[in-house]
C-alpha cells in the first residue's frame, strides 16, 4: 500500500487552488475585501504564533 503522495500531485493541487482563490478574489460583491482580510489574518496569525515559537525554542537554551 502506497501512502506517500506523489511530488507532483501536491504541485497540481497547489496550482489549482490558486486558480479557484483568484476566480473567487475576482468575485463581484465582497468577495475580494473577504479573501484579502482572511489573507491577513492568516499572515497574523503565523507570524504571532511563529514568534512566539521562536521565542520558546530559544529560552530552552539560553541560561537562567
Amino acid at each position: 500500500m502506497d501512502t506517500a503522495v506523489p511530488l507532483n500531485v501536491i504541485v497540481d493541487n497547489l496550482v489549482e487552488m490558486n486558480d479557484l482563490f483568484t476566480d473567487v478574489a475576482m468575485g463581484d460583491g465582497a468577495a475580494p475585501l473577504l479573501v484579502a482580510m482572511g489573507g491577513l489574518i492568516v499572515v497574523a496569525s503565523l507570524g504571532i504564533f511563529g514568534a512566539l515559537t521562536l521565542g520558546a525554542v530559544g529560552n530552552l537554551f539560553t541560561a537562567n
